[in-house]
């Protein structure tokens, strides 16, 4: 599974802008007064305006396996990079065969940059935001975790991530290349002690080549 496609919303879209285009270094595709839109790798992500709805998400960025310590170095110069397992400030999924750090955006979002070392996807090229191979994980809320689970199973054929066990709280769908991460509401969103809750988030994936379109409410 690819994702091709984000959309989420922000109560600020103009310090959104500044953050994504500053800290992250991605390219701004399209902009007008409600919305704005980037280029993470394949991924197009897109902002909306929202008002008073304090909208926090979980995703994650994949970046070339053999540039996680030097994209680390590249956040950690413009922002604060968030304590896994102190003091450490990386995570290793062993399961996963994959190592993450994490780190917030101006809205409160938590983002990971992840290095799965089971794609061939290394760079000769020096990190910086056009690195970015696409966006990999996308967080869903849900007040039953295994109900979304099966709907989304179903309706879009996906099936469970082959490297992750189904937990009760916590489900993962897709592939190396694209997973959507569902958990319970009010759990605790890695590394964080910020509590998961639902917000709009529309997704377009491909899926075995044929593009498909899922939509959340908050």
């Amino acid at each position: 599974m690819n994702i091709l496609e984000i959309e989420l919303l922000t109560d600020v879209l103009n310090e959104t802008e500044l953050f994504y285009k500053d800290v992250i270094g991605l390219k701004t595709i399209s902009k007008n007064n409600s919305s704005i839109s980037f280029a993470a790798g394949a991924t197009k992500l897109t902002f909306r305006s929202s008002e008073n709805l304090k909208p926090v998400y979980h995703f994650a960025f994949d970046i070339p396996n053999n540039k996680l310590l030097e994209a680390f170095a590249w956040i950690e110069k413009k922002t604060e990079i968030l304590t896994v397992v102190p003091p450490e400030k990386i995570a290793n999924f062993y399961n996963w065969n994959a190592k993450s750090f994490y780190f917030y955006d101006n809205n409160g979002n938590i983002l990971e940059f992840i290095a799965r070392f089971d794609l061939d996807n290394a760079s000769e090229k020096p990190f910086d935001g056009s690195s970015i191979v696409s966006i990999s994980e996308i967080g869903f809320v849900a007040k039953n975790v295994s109900e979304l689970s099966d709907k989304i199973c179903k309706k879009y054929d996906l099936s469970v991530f082959s490297k992750q066990p189904k937990l009760n709280k916590f489900i993962v769908l897709g592939t190396d290349t694209g997973l959507f991460i569902i958990v319970e509401e009010n759990r605790d969103w890695y590394p964080t002690n910020k509590k998961a809750k639902s917000f709009w988030t529309k997704v377009v994936f491909d899926n075995n080549g044929k593009p498909r379109g899922i939509e959340v409410s908050g």
